[in-house]
């Protein structure tokens, strides 16, 4: 049983093309690239050709293994008969950087489970009911040849895990997400290994820098929004490996009356990155939309242009019509 009914003219589009060029958005995360590479493991066995494409970075220590199966420029020939593109975990063509410009006129195809932003894509497959678009990516395997392999089934499950938490951002009625994770299982996948891959291995600057952004935060609306932020001076002291946004994400909503968060990098002297998260009453997609961002209603994110202060300004601005 597939978590979700794969549109026919996807299946045909895998079918009737050659070459795939597979790209997935920028400031990749688990969901992303484990899609990105169990698509690709998929076509390969089913005797395509594919090719992995990513703006990076791949900062995030679970990211760092994998970061040499993906291409920063496009060094295949892309003008013959049936390549075409596959954009995977973002349906609007911004998110996936340098590579917006290069697709020109071949055909995409998109598979998405985020409701913010607009697909445009020859080919859609859209199911914000998903909570990772791994599980679009298993229910197109499953439905093609009936079941994943062991590679695949271990791309899958580190990407379902990284977009629910290891479940626990999810809520009742999601057994099919359960039984699709119980396939992996079956097919190899070590929920052990996959949980040890996301939250082993961190660095004690890790820690460090995650203190240091605690002890930055501020509380706005009475307690309901807490924002964060994390400075170029931050990465040069403590490396931008030592990012752990998740567990810091997880302390900042624990905290009581926390209803949403917002932190804020700077990556460079002119660009910041904004993560976003909320408890349920909150919806920070709509607000990542307003910037040019994208996400989910419970969590999102930012790439925009400008400096701390200005982005924080506009920020609580967008906040203060919801709380």
């Amino acid at each position: 049983m597939t978590y979700t009914h794969v549109p026919e003219n996807l299946l045909a589009f895998f079918r009737d093309n050659r070459r795939f060029l597979i790209v997935g958005h920028k400031e990749p995360d688990g969901d992303c690239i484990g899609s990105q590479l169990a698509l690709s493991h998929f076509l390969s066995r089913i005797g395509k050709e594919s090719f992995l494409y990513s703006d990076g970075p791949f900062a995030r220590t679970e990211l760092r293994p994998y970061e040499d199966y993906f291409r920063r420029n496009i060094d295949v020939s892309i003008a013959s008969p049936g390549t075409v593109w596959v954009i995977i975990d973002c349906s609007t063509r911004q998110r996936i950087g340098a590579f917006e410009s290069k697709i020109g006129g071949l055909p995409v195809a998109i598979i998405d489970h985020h409701d913010s932003g607009s697909a445009s894509g020859d080919v859609v497959f859209l199911e914000p009911t998903a909570p990772a678009s791994t599980l679009l990516v298993q229910s197109i395997i499953e439905t093609m040849v009936g079941s994943v392999d062991q590679a695949e089934a271990e791309y899958l499950l580190f990407g379902l895990c990284t977009d629910t938490g290891f479940f626990r951002h999810l809520n009742e009625g999601s057994g099919p997400a359960f039984e699709a994770a119980g396939r992996l299982a079956d097919a190899g996948a070590s929920p052990k290994r996959t949980h040890q891959l996301i939250y082993g291995g961190k660095s004690l600057n890790s820690r460090l820098l995650m203190g240091t952004i605690l002890a930055r935060s501020e509380s706005y609306f009475g307690g309901r929004l807490l924002l964060s932020t994390e400075t170029l001076e931050d990465s040069v002291k403590f490396g931008l490996e030592s990012r752990d946004s998740d567990m810091l994400y997880q302390l900042l909503l624990s905290v009581e009356g926390c209803e949403a968060i917002a932190m804020i990098r700077q990556e460079s002297e002119n660009n910041c990155t904004v993560g976003l998260r909320s408890r349920s009453a909150v919806d920070v997609g709509a607000i990542a939309a307003a910037f040019g961002g994208g996400g989910h209603k419970q969590a999102a994110g930012i790439y925009v242009e400008g400096k701390i202060d200005g982005i924080k300004r506009r920020l609580l601005d967008g906040f203060s019509r919801v709380m």
